[in-house]
């Protein structure tokens, strides 16, 4: 059988959380004049590497809020011994609608080519929701602010890319 509680235990376990946590200090910071400790590597917003952009469309079609918007034209390449000019992409427009993004971080990992970084600049809000569609030439801007890659584990194994580069150039035995 079942022991009976006493009425208002809830109640009383309640109010001895708030009398405990009322005689502690407070660990507010104050935001705008206190910065806040983030932790390494937190997302803030998107950064993009112009140069590194092929324009394969993978983190557009991949976004599951469909806030990446890409605009490119063909431009023709001479390539020196080719029977023919090659033709290779070429970026126009590059935008992401920060209104839209729910900083799922899929368009960074789908990107192979390493355009697209998460910078831990959180401070971009806007008073008006059409300015966060943020074009190529503010999300390069961000660029700066992306910290470095953590560094290799010298007595780790070595990346696979660099294994497979190796036994491209000879070095390594197989």
């Amino acid at each position: 059988m079942k022991a009976m509680e006493f009425p208002g235990k809830g109640l009383a376990k309640g109010l001895a959380v708030t009398l405990g946590t009322m005689t502690k200090r407070a660990h507010t910071q104050q935001y705008p004049d206190v910065e806040p400790d983030l932790p390494p590597r937190s997302r803030g917003v998107i950064a993009l590497i112009e140069e590194n952009c092929t324009v394969c469309m993978l983190c557009a079609r991949e976004c599951p809020d469909w806030c990446i918007y890409i605009d490119s034209h063909k431009e023709e390449v001479q390539v020196p011994g080719a029977a023919r000019p090659r033709q290779r992409n070429v970026l126009d427009r590059f935008a992401i609608d920060f209104s839209l993004c729910m900083y799922c971080g899929i368009c960074v990992e789908v990107c192979p080519f390493d355009a697209l970084h998460w910078s831990p600049e959180f401070e971009y809000a806007e008073h008006d929701i059409r300015e966060l569609l943020h074009e190529k030439d503010r999300l390069e801007a961000w660029v700066a602010t992306v910290p470095a890659p953590p560094v290799h584990d010298e007595h780790g194994e070595p990346a696979k890319e660099q294994t497979a580069a190796a036994k491209r150039s000879g070095h390594i035995g197989g």
